[in-house]
């Protein structure tokens, strides 16, 4: 239930930057080559936005564990195998996620002194998607290695297979 309300307020929250990005973008470039003008902070807080996009994007691709992989050589292994691989694979990338919530926590105070040169923003807010991306996907990965240890994970959820995804 609060998966699905955070999904629902991710997508809803991605595609308002979406159209504030579409509309500071497009709206500039009318602005220059028509009126010989333009708004001021468009390119500095689209490229804010856009990186709040990415990230959550991101996150919402990872809760639905659609990132690329390679499942040539796992796809092939038993199933104790691919328990070992997913294991691997998740093991590592939580503690890349952790290694990088310290790392960009520690950003994002510093960063709090800072103002952008155009719209005044502190330059912490921006940096704070990615704490919480990286914290997002580690909950995540926190998650299925639960329900890899403890049995819950079925065989069909061990190898990422989007084999009709790119055709």
């Amino acid at each position: 239930m609060l998966s699905r309300l955070f999904e629902r307020a991710a997508n809803v929250l991605m595609i308002t930057m979406m159209a504030v990005m579409v509309a500071l973008v497009f709206g500039n470039v009318v602005l220059r080559y028509a009126f010989n003008s333009g708004i001021v902070f468009s390119e500095e807080a689209s490229r804010f936005v856009f990186m709040w996009l990415t990230l959550i994007g991101a996150l919402l691709v990872m809760k639905d564990n659609m990132h690329l992989g390679m499942s040539t050589l796992v796809a092939r292994l038993g199933e104790r195998g691919q328990r070992f691989c997913k294991f691997v694979a998740d093991f590592g990338a939580l503690a890349c996620c952790l290694l990088l919530v310290h790392g960009s926590w520690k950003l994002v105070v510093i960063g709090m002194d800072d103002r952008a040169p155009v719209t005044g923003v502190p330059i912490g807010l921006v940096y704070a998607c990615l704490p919480v991306a990286s914290a997002g996907m580690a909950l995540i990965l926190v998650h299925s290695l639960w329900r890899l240890l403890s049995g819950r994970m079925r065989r069909d959820e061990l190898v990422n297979d989007t084999g009709t995804a790119g055709e």
